[in-house]
């Protein structure tokens, strides 16, 4: 049984490093239907977002602000990730599972303050360039499979996440000469 269930709170504690090579491979696939395991899994990640998204419960537990989480984040090598962020003035909740790009945009779109990543306890600074605009194919927490469209700030954290899961860490997109240099020959401007 995994420690990580509702009644648990997740904290930094349980996050793994940036040099942890769990963070470097490609995740394995969750199985369908979905476990009460995974499910309990997925709803304390979610749980943690909401968490340090509050400034109360961030002060108490000592928790660094997070839109997205991972599962190979918290050690479990497995295709899913929670995400929590306001778009267009409305919280968006959702809990992914074996997520797939169906399609993209080819406009692109920035954090113009950089991305930041729960694993990495360092400032990174640089341009992080994403699809202005994607579509995930994902399982939810009850094995159902559904399509969402994403723009805006909610494209830029489900990418991150999505790249969580094949092992590759926001600052492998910086530009590795002049991290503050764009993609050329694309259309790309900042998110805000």
């Amino acid at each position: 049984m995994s420690k990580f269930h509702p009644a648990y709170t997740i904290t930094m504690k349980d996050f793994v490093k940036e040099d942890s090579p769990l963070l470097r491979k490609k995740t394995t696939e969750v199985t369908i239907p979905v476990t009460k395991e995974d499910q309990d899994t997925l709803l304390s990640m979610l749980q943690y977002l909401k968490n340090s998204q509050d400034a109360i419960l961030a002060k108490k537990y000592k928790l660094r602000p997070g839109s997205g989480l991972s599962a190979n984040q918290i050690g479990l090598d497995k295709r899913m990730f929670a995400v929590l962020f306001n778009d267009h003035k409305q919280t968006q909740e959702m809990m992914l599972i074996n997520p797939k790009i169906m399609s993209h945009s080819l406009n692109m779109i920035y954090l113009p303050e950089g991305e930041g990543c729960l694993s990495v306890n360092r400032p990174v600074h640089g341009f992080v360039p994403r699809y202005e605009r994607i579509k995930i194919k994902a399982y939810d927490i009850h094995g159902q499979e559904f399509i969402v469209s994403l723009t805006g700030y909610g494209a830029i954290v489900v990418q991150h996440e999505m790249d969580h899961l094949n092992g590759i860490m926001f600052y492998d997109r910086i530009n590795k000469e002049n991290p503050f240099k764009l993609p050329d020959n694309v259309i790309i401007e900042s998110l805000y």
